[in-house]
């Protein structure tokens, strides 16, 4: 059975970050992720831009530049990453999702696909937060004209759109398809779209567009049945050709509970050392906002991450992160994890 000295699972911008290390330590590492490159990042809105600026969410000492000096577009980031594996040289085997984990009595990892069964000393899981949608379970949600998952506007140009939630998916959603043609109306279960973390660019112009009436805001409302036509929306049918419910994501927790990684708190975060990320299973570690569980509002983002690289590089191999191969924005920024 083919024997690496660390497996490590996951192919997002930590995941990557840990992969450049590792290599330029010398370290035996089997990549493997379960979809794409930097495969949450896939599933974000065409054109969709980033919170933080380039210079946060760059990676392993490679500036992210973009074209007009402003944040990063989900095609440029996309493209940055697969230069960096390009660069490096890293050897991931992408689309191999992980079946099974175990670990035997000496602590070694044995680690199953549907392409190969291989063991290892280390094991790092950098598989991230965003698995699967939040479901509100009524009836309809699964008529195909419900989405949870917002690709582009142009599908909705002339129709009457439905939007559920409140935070910042909605919000760009809504204004998106608002300028693209569509007949936007949002519903949110709280009373306001103010401290929800929305981006300062974006909150602004959406309460403009409510209080003008260009978008209709149902505050305090929670759907409670879709049919074809409408939506039954705080006591009344509210007209829907489509339905985007953007209500968050939920983490996969699989791999954690199939090799007894402690899950605690609201989150169901893996419970593990901050300095070293190591969980409560012996060399079994967890990078990027994978440690954070299912995130209620959102505390681990790509740039207070780039520090679990660094630490889970030290404590496998003894040896500091070369100088330069990990961003240093948590500590510029004053972004470190809390």
């Amino acid at each position: 059975m083919p024997y690496h000295r660390v497996i490590l699972v996951g192919a997002g911008p930590i995941g990557l970050e840990l992969a450049v290390v590792l290599k330029h330590l010398g370290q035996d590492v089997l990549h493997l992720e379960a979809g794409a490159v930097g495969q949450t990042i896939t599933g974000y809105p065409k054109q969709a831009r980033f919170f933080s600026s380039p210079e946060r969410i760059a990676i392993a000492g490679v500036p992210l530049i973009s074209p007009d000096q402003t944040k990063a577009t989900r095609e440029q980031y996309l493209a940055y990453l697969r230069g960096i594996v390009q660069q490096f040289g890293l050897p991931i085997s992408t689309h191999e999702p992980v079946r099974r984990i175990q670990r035997d009595d000496v602590g070694t990892f044995t680690v199953q696909t549907a392409k190969r069964t291989a063991t290892c000393d280390h094991l790092v899981l950098a598989i991230g937060d965003m698995h699967l949608p939040r479901l509100l379970d009524i009836e309809g949600e699964d008529l195909p004209h419900v989405s949870h998952y917002f690709d582009e506007p142009y599908a909705y140009f002339g129709r009457n759109l439905l939007i559920v939630g409140g935070r910042n998916s909605a919000a760009e959603a809504a204004l998106r398809c608002h300028r693209a043609g569509a007949k936007v109306t949002l519903s949110y279960r709280g009373d306001s779209l103010d401290d929800n973390g929305i981006k300062y660019w974006l909150l602004p112009e959406l309460k403009a567009l409510i209080k003008a009436s260009e978008i209709d805001f149902y505050p305090n409302t929670v759907p409670t049945k879709i049919t074809d036509m409408h939506v039954e929306l705080g006591g009344q049918d509210v007209p829907a050709d489509h339905v985007l419910l953007l209500t968050g994501y939920l983490q996969d927790k699989t791999l954690f509970e199939m090799v007894g990684v402690e899950l605690v708190g609201e989150n169901r975060a893996p419970s593990h050392d901050p300095e070293t990320m190591q969980t409560n299973v012996p060399n079994l570690y967890i990078a990027g906002t994978a440690a954070a569980g299912t995130q209620q509002r959102f505390k681990l983002f790509i740039e207070n991450c780039h520090i679990h690289a660094a630490r889970i590089a030290k404590a496998i191999t003894g040896e500091d992160a070369p100088t330069g191969l990990i961003n240093q924005a948590a500590k510029t920024f004053g972004l470190e994890e809390s």
